[in-house]
């Protein structure tokens, strides 16, 4: 496989042509943040946390799905990288429960890690928020809406893992949540509560 040179953070970098920015910061020991790739999945750009600057382009782009090319600048940590990544974090946040301290999650959570790294504490943001009664209609598993972040995990895990295709996206925009197709429950799904979601 050949190779390419890109810059990151000031420095040189040569990764197979099929690497994305991530894996490429990943290959160096750069980190770039995100809550929705696994390495296992494909990249899906949901969270828009991973964004960077690359040099000459004219948006930000996400550096788990973009693809590296010869003699390219990027930059992880610029004002503009931080500045959008903490305003991504802070509209995820402006409808997420902030009960941190008494969800079963508490300590191992990359929201609340993040946060943490980017020292919110909760969202200059105001506005709409959910508040979906939690799902307790089967023995296995809890789904709790209120605390998704959109992220497609399970989605993809879902169908690109377990091949069930149990899960997807129901309507759009604000409204857009993981459900089982016709709003059925889990139990009246192809899930096979593996649990992987």
């Amino acid at each position: 496989m050949n190779e390419v040179k890109l810059t990151i953070d000031n420095r040189e970098v040569a990764v197979p042509q099929n690497f994305t920015i991530l894996q490429a910061a990943d290959r160096v020991g750069i980190r770039i943040p995100s809550l929705c790739h696994l390495k296992e999945l494909t990249p899906c750009s949901a969270c828009r946390i991973c964004l960077v600057e690359v040099e000459g382009a004219r948006n930000l782009v996400t550096a788990c799905s973009y693809p590296v090319t010869a003699g390219m600048k990027v930059k992880t940590k610029s004002e503009r990288v931080v500045a959008a990544r903490r305003l991504v974090l802070e509209l995820i946040l402006s409808d997420h429960p902030l009960d941190c301290m008494t969800c079963e999650k508490a300590g191992s959570c990359s929201l609340q890690d993040l946060a943490y790294e980017m020292g919110l504490t909760g969202s200059r943001i105001k506005g709409e928020q959910h508040h979906y009664p939690v799902d307790l209609s089967n023995p296995f598993i809890v789904r709790d809406f209120n605390k998704c972040v959109l992220c497609e995990r399970c989605l993809r895990i879902c169908n690109e893992i377990q091949g069930t295709m149990a899960l997807d996206y129901a309507h759009r925009g604000f409204n857009t949540k993981v459900a089982v197709p016709y709003h059925r429950g889990l139990q009246e799904s192809d899930c096979v509560f593996c649990g992987q979601c």
